[in-house]
């Protein structure tokens, strides 16, 4: 079988950079998949002007594909099904699908992801704490010869694990990776990532999103600068693919322009975005519950969506996650405290039309 490839008008939206919010999983009260909201959902996301859209990853909740739920390929079918609207308008719009397990799995997913039309696969590291980083490289291999990977740096604190230096070199030279999203959340290991990518010879082709949601606006407003063998190699992060912007993605897709702008037009603007970057980060802070292991995480954008009328409820496939002690309040908090990141009125104003 030979390998899909990006498609041109897709990969440039890619390349110029674009917001790719990762999609939360749509349940009733006795957390059974809500079809109709899970529509809803996908139509927001095409409404706020983001590029692309993540399912199947973190936020949509891993625990779809255990057999006793199996709801993966039913959520990949529903949402393709509402993102193809867009398409079918002649909106170019990225479908992402994660992809996650052992080598068998993850090509099986790949090949179920292509049946349901996604362009790109993101490939989790996870769960593979005792393979060698030559064997993960020939995983990611194998998943590239059946669709583009966008790869992914999972920070450890919840399912990843660091590599070094070398193994992000070796990744970047792997043909059909199209870009990879870091989500280290540390700055040492973002940095190796980075430097790899512009000492390989893809640097020109591999695009970098950001997936560290603690770091965000700097993230986009950096360029990276290398000395790789005597000549001055450059790289930026061009957009995010986030389980923060699930929420408030107008707001996100606003965001990324006004960095867009700002660095076309010079640095005027720059110390007021590293300003909205920390108020960006403490609403992150609020969401994903750092101050207890990231374990609200994903209750915490439900919150969010359940406020707006998104979604019905907070309920996740597990009973036992829910939101953190104290959690409420601090979503509370950021919300009264940062008007101007949030996208109320205009989720209102779509579920009026």
């Amino acid at each position: 079988m030979s390998s899909k490839t990006l498609d041109p008008v897709l990969k440039n939206i890619l390349h110029s950079g674009t917001v790719i919010p990762a999609i939360p999983l749509a349940l009733n009260s006795s957390r059974q998949f809500d079809e109709a909201r899970q529509r809803g959902l996908a139509r927001y996301y095409l409404a706020t002007g983001a590029g692309g859209l993540a399912v199947a990853v973190h936020s949509t909740q891993f625990e779809i594909r255990d057999p006793e739920v199996n709801l993966f390929e039913t959520v990949l079918r529903v949402v393709s099904e509402e993102l193809d609207t867009a398409n079918a308008g002649g909106r170019p719009f990225i479908k992402v699908s994660g992809l996650c397990g052992p080598t068998a799995q993850a090509v099986k997913e790949a090949e179920t992801a292509l049946k349901y039309g996604y362009d790109l696969g993101l490939l989790s590291m996870g769960g593979l704490q005792g393979w060698t980083e030559k064997d993960i490289l020939q995983r990611v291999r194998d998943v590239a010869a059946v669709m583009p990977v966008i790869g992914f740096y999972l920070q450890p604190s919840v399912g990843g694990r660091i590599f070094t230096y070398d193994f992000w070199q070796e990744f970047a030279e792997i043909k059909n990776i199209e870009a990879i999203k870091v989500a280290a959340f540390n700055r040492y290991q973002t940095l190796d990532v980075v430097r790899a990518v512009c000492a390989s010879s893809r640097c020109n082709e591999i695009d970098l999103y950001t997936g560290n949601d603690d770091n965000i606006i700097p993230d986009l407003l950096t360029k990276y600068s290398f000395d790789i063998n005597g000549k001055k190699v450059e790289k930026e992060f061009v957009g995010g693919l986030l389980g923060h912007w699930a929420v408030w993605t107008r707001k996100a897709v606003e965001l990324l322009e006004e960095i867009k702008e700002c660095k076309v037009n010079g640095n005027k603007d720059i110390a007021d975005l590293l300003t909205k970057g920390i108020e960006v980060t403490d609403m992150n802070a609020a969401i994903f519950d750092p101050a207890h292991n990231f374990h609200g995480c994903i209750p915490g954008i439900h919150e969010v969506l359940r406020r707006q009328g998104l979604l019905e409820g907070r309920w996740c496939l597990n009973p036992h996650e829910e939101l953190s002690q104290g959690q409420m309040e601090e979503i509370d908090r950021v919300c009264k405290a940062y008007p101007h990141l949030i996208d109320d009125d205009f989720v209102k104003q779509l579920l009026q039309a």
